[in-house]
């Protein structure tokens, strides 16, 4: 039987051209690649560990037993002189059930202003949520520090001891590395708010906050380390 050359070659370019056609469908899925927002996830986790069981910060574990939510801003930028803006990004993540919790949503945090500042900081921040109501306050619209009725905040500096006690029935207790921070300078009119565009970039479209850590719809496997390490919890 003689075969027809042009059939044949033919047949062969389909059969490369399919996994080529499939690939899209691949690429187009939400995986670690994504290395800008993998990388900040990575850094969650690490300043997630450093606060959480580190020396430095003796209450922050206890606090992080009844905890509703954490939200990790591993490194918030202030800078000006005697008034300065701030801006960063982190994650929120919420409680399913004891020790398991939501994929992270990505935040931002900004201001136009923290009060009277010399010379430019980084500091690396841990707010952990107490109350239903704290983490409520957090999904359902942006959050501005010192303009959220019936939402108590109190921030304690590194090193610092009787966080449990100053916390008193605070909604969000906030642990700073850095003391200057928090230290007499007021963080009112500051704001956090849900990333719309990471979210979609690092899960895919349609994912939200609240579909993250409400809903659970979505998830990546880049999140996995950071989910254990909260597990502890």
């Amino acid at each position: 039987m003689k075969l027809d050359r042009r059939l044949v070659l033919s047949g062969a370019a389909a059969a490369l051209a399919a996994p080529i056609a499939a690939a899209p469908l691949l690429i187009a899925r939400p995986a670690r690649a994504d290395a800008k927002r993998q990388s900040l996830v990575d850094a969650c986790l690490a300043t997630g560990r450093k606060v959480l069981t580190g020396k430095d910060y003796p209450d922050a574990a206890r606090i992080m037993v009844d905890a509703k939510g954490v939200l990790i801003i591993p490194e918030l930028v202030q800078g000006g002189f005697i008034v300065g803006a701030a801006g960063g990004r982190g994650v929120l993540v919420g409680r399913n059930s004891p020790n398991n919790w939501s994929y992270p949503a990505f935040y931002g945090m900004g201001s136009g202003s923290v009060g009277l500042q010399i010379g430019a900081k980084v500091s690396e921040i841990v707010f952990i949520i107490r109350t239903e109501k704290g983490l409520n306050a957090l999904l359902d619209h942006k959050f501005k520090f010192g303009a959220e009725a019936g939402v108590t905040m109190v921030a304690v500096g590194i090193g610092l001891e009787g966080a449990s006690t100053a916390a008193g029935g605070a909604d969000i207790v906030a642990f700073a590395n850095s003391a200057g921070l928090f230290a007499g300078v007021s963080i009112e009119g500051s704001y956090l708010d849900a990333d719309s565009e990471w979210n979609a970039l690092y899960y895919g479209q349609g994912a939200t906050a609240k579909t993250l850590i409400r809903e659970q719809k979505f998830s990546n496997p880049g999140a996995e380390p950071l989910r254990q390490f909260l597990a502890t919890w």
